[in-house]
C-alpha cells in the first residue's frame, strides 16, 4: 500500500508536465530571408551605396554557413567591414606602389632571388603591352597587384619557382579576410569559380563569405565579442590561448609574451609557452610527450576539456588566490606592408567593438544613426 501513493503521484506529475509542455509557447520561428536582409540594410552605417547588394551577399553567406543571423551576428560582420574596408569591395591603398616594390625586394632577400633577375622579370612585356614595373608603378588597389603577380607568375619563364611566393598581397576585400585561409575552405564555397579563390576574395560575394566564415565559423565561449573580434586578426582562440599564457607565466614565473601561439608550428622544437609548461611538469602531473599533445588542441575548442588547460588554470589561481580570465586580448603588434603606424592586435579590436557598440544601439533604436 505504501508505493501506490508514490506511483499514483508520480502519474500525477508526468500528466501535469506533459499538460505544462503541451501548452507552452511554440519556439519563435526563424525570421524569413527578406526581413533579415531588411534588417541588415537599416543596421548598415548611412551613405553606403547599394545597400540591398550588400545585404543580399551578407544573408547569402549566413544562410550557406548555417550561421544564425542574429542582431549580435550581423552587427559583428557590419563592425568589422566597416572597420576594415568602409563597405569598400576593393579598397585602395595610399601609396601601395612603393609598398609593393619594396615588399618585393625584401621577400627576394629572403629567398636569396638575385635583385638584377628581379629587376630583369619586372622589366618584361605582360599580357597587356604595358611592362610588369609599368602596371606596378600604377597600381591602386590590392585586387590590381595580386591579378599583376598572377598575370606574372604564369607568363614569366620560371615565373611560379622562382616568384611564386613573391605576391604580396596575402588579405583582402570587404573584410579583409586571409587569402590562405579562404583557399583552406574553397570546397564549401557556394558559388561558381570561374578564375580562383584568390580572385573570388577579392568580390563583395566572396570577401564577405570567408569573412564571415572566419568570423563566426567556430565555437568559442566568449564573454563579449571583443575577443572574437581580436581572433579575427590574430587567429582563432587566440584570446583563450593568450588567457592560458597568462595562467602559466602566473604558475612558473616565467614571463611570456600573450600572443596565443602555443607551440611553434611545423617545428618539434618547444617555443617559449611549451618550455615555461614542462617547467611545470612535476606540479601538473604530465611529462612532456603529454604537454605537446595538449598544446597541439590550442587550435580547437577542445583544449578547454584538456587534463593540461584545467590543471594550469587550478595551480595559477591556488597561487594567485583568485579567479583569472579565461580570455586577454593578445599582446600582438600589427605586421603588414600597409601599416605605417604603432597597431596592435587590441587597438583593433576595441576599434571594431566601438563600431559593433553603435551598431547594436542603431538596432535597439530601430534605425541608422
Amino acid at each position: 500500500m505504501s508505493g501506490s501513493p508514490r506511483r499514483s503521484g508520480g502519474a500525477l506529475g508526468l500528466a501535469l508536465l506533459l499538460t505544462l509542455a503541451g501548452c507552452a509557447a511554440p519556439r519563435p520561428e526563424e525570421p524569413r530571408p527578406s526581413e533579415v536582409r531588411t534588417q541588415i540594410v537599416r543596421l548598415m552605417p548611412a551613405r553606403i551605396p547599394d545597400r540591398q547588394g550588400w545585404a543580399t551577399d551578407i544573408y547569402a553567406a549566413f544562410a550557406a554557413q548555417d550561421i544564425p543571423p542574429t542582431t549580435e551576428n550581423l552587427c559583428a560582420v557590419l563592425a568589422v567591414t566597416e572597420q576594415e574596408s568602409t563597405f569598400r569591395v576593393d579598397p585602395p591603398v595610399p601609396g601601395l606602389a612603393r609598398i609593393a616594390r619594396k615588399e618585393i625586394d625584401r621577400r627576394a632577400a629572403q629567398l636569396r632571388i638575385p635583385e638584377f633577375l628581379v629587376r630583369t622579370a619586372l622589366g618584361l612585356e605582360s599580357s597587356g603591352g604595358k611592362s610588369y614595373s609599368e602596371r606596378l608603378g600604377a597600381v591602386r588597389t590590392e585586387k590590381e597587384l595580386s591579378a599583376i603577380f598572377e598575370d606574372f607568375i604564369g607568363m614569366v619563364p620560371l615565373g611560379r619557382q622562382l616568384f611564386g611566393r613573391l605576391n604580396p598581397v596575402q588579405t583582402g576585400g570587404p573584410m579583409q579576410v586571409s587569402i590562405a585561409f579562404a583557399e583552406s575552405r574553397a570546397r564549401d564555397y557556394p558559388y561558381p569559380v570561374a578564375g580562383s579563390i584568390r580572385q573570388e576574395v577579392f568580390s563583395r560575394r566572396g570577401g564577405m563569405y570567408f569573412g564571415i566564415a572566419h568570423l563566426l565559423g567556430y565555437p568559442a565561449h566568449y564573454s563579449q565579442p571583443l575577443y572574437r573580434f581580436a581572433d579575427f586578426n590574430a587567429g582563432w582562440y587566440a584570446s583563450r590561448n593568450a588567457a592560458f599564457q597568462n595562467a602559466v607565466s602566473l604558475a612558473s614565473g616565467i614571463p611570456l609574451e600573450l600572443d596565443g601561439d602555443l607551440i611553434r608550428h611545423g617545428s618539434s622544437t618547444p617555443g617559449a609557452t611549451e618550455l615555461a609548461v614542462r617547467s611545470l611538469d612535476r606540479k601538473l602531473g604530465m611529462g612532456d610527450a603529454a604537454i605537446r599533445r595538449a598544446l597541439e588542441q590550442g587550435d580547437r575548442l577542445d583544449f578547454e576539456d584538456t587534463r593540461l588547460y584545467k590543471r594550469v588554470f587550478a595551480l595559477a589561481e591556488r597561487l594567485e588566490g583568485k579567479a583569472l580570465p579565461r580570455a586577454v586580448l593578445p599582446g600582438i603588434k600589427l605586421q603588414s606592408p600597409k601599416i605605417t603606424r604603432n597597431l596592435t592586435t587590441a587597438w583593433f579590436a576595441k576599434r571594431v567593438d566601438e563600431r559593433h557598440r553603435r551598431c547594436m544601439a542603431r538596432a535597439a533604436g530601430g534605425g541608422r544613426k
